[in-house]
């Protein structure tokens, strides 16, 4: 059984995840396609168990509350994490690391389509990197910081939640992706 610390940071999440991607929540999307919304709030609600079951495997322990919490709070709260983990983000790609990352992809993309715009491609690798950092360090890094046993990941437990993590991260990048390209059509 997770601690109320540990549901809160569920929801925090669950928040978080709409201003990492689109600087406000999902639901003020003027996305033309309904169905691209629904998908992505069914990919959320599959992140955010599978986080249940990631705090479970390192015994999420975060420090006990003292003040009573809102909804406005938390979505505060979920607000500014999603501006650190974007920042932490810019940073990663921005980095020696993160440049070859994103050459790597792009090569890869390359080599499977020779007829791609490279300066599209590029764009969208960018992008897309930039969200999964992004994704990793909200949902992952802090989570991590706040357990008493990481290692656990290294287990075959937290192995498998590890693997399902990263499909689950893509398919999120790809769902919100489609969102804001539909929302810039509308425009």
């Amino acid at each position: 059984m997770l601690q109320k610390e540990s549901k809160i940071r569920v929801l925090e999440n669950f928040y978080g995840l709409d201003y990492v991607f689109f600087g406000k929540p999902v639901s003020k999307m003027k996305s033309c396609c309904e169905a691209l919304v629904e998908d992505y709030i069914t990919i959320k609600g599959a992140f955010m168990s599978l986080m249940i079951e990631m705090y479970g495997v390192i015994n999420h322990s975060p420090k006990v509350l003292k003040e009573k919490l809102n909804s406005k709070r938390i979505k505060i709260n979920a607000r500014e994490n999603a501006k650190i983990a974007r920042r932490n983000a810019k940073q990663l790609v921005e980095s020696k690391q993160g440049r070859n990352d994103v050459k790597k992809a792009l090569k890869e993309s390359l080599e499977e389509n020779s007829d791609l715009n490279i300066e599209d491609e590029v764009q969208e690798t960018i992008r897309k990197t930039a969200f999964g950092l992004a994704v990793d360090n909200l949902l992952v890094g802090r989570a991590l910081i706040e357990s008493k046993t990481p290692e656990k990941l290294n287990e075959w437990d937290g192995q498998i939640i590890e693997d399902a993590y990263k499909v689950l991260r893509t398919n999120m990048v790809e769902s919100a992706l489609f969102i804001l390209e539909a929302d810039e059509l509308t425009k």
